[in-house]
């Protein structure tokens, strides 16, 4: 049995939120991500409003801190996992694993057929361990125009496109 419990956020978790996403990027490195965008978090208020629409999964340890979440958007037609994040001094825990099924579950109960993402392709804990859940790489000729725009938007904020894939997995 897992000492984590992982459900829907309650509106005070989102103050945790960003600190959770620092911590998170330390594990990066700067040729992956540039030191300058490590620091750099989702606003509040983003999180406020994803929470409020039902997008926002978080990983709550036995003493009920969240130290892990799932942020869930619509790009097109299909769900996708906008930033996962587990305070890196609980990673390696299953937490995240278990954010990914909860995000899936969530999808699939609002009538989404796959899930998407966008990741660092070369990173451990991002591609394979996505692939490793079931997401398989997107060919760029099955990037919707949604996802194209997101690598473009991507790509403005500073990520290297050529270190990133989209990813799918089919929930049916």
């Amino acid at each position: 049995m897992s000492d984590y419990k992982i459900g829907s956020s309650k509106r005070e978790d989102v103050d945790a939120l960003p600190e959770i996403e620092r911590r998170a990027a330390r594990l990066f490195s700067p040729e992956d991500l540039a030191p300058e965008l490590a620091t750099e978090t989702t606003p509040v208020l983003v999180y406020l409003r994803a929470h409020d629409e039902g997008r926002l999964i978080v990983a709550r340890d036995a003493s009920e801190r969240v130290v892990g979440f799932a942020h869930l958007v619509w790009i097109g037609k299909f769900a996708h996992l906008e930033e996962i994040d587990v305070d890196s001094d609980f990673g390696r825990r299953g937490i995240g694993r278990m954010l990914v099924e909860a995000a899936c579950e969530w999808a699939r109960a609002r009538g989404s057929d796959q899930i998407t993402l966008s990741t660092f392709r070369d990173v451990a804990w991002n591609a394979p361990f996505y692939a490793r859940l079931g997401f398989r790489t997107l060919l760029e000729d099955e990037l919707s125009i949604a996802l194209r725009d997101l690598r473009t938007k991507e790509r403005g904020e500073g990520l290297d496109s050529e270190k990133r894939v989209m990813m799918s997995r089919s929930l049916t």
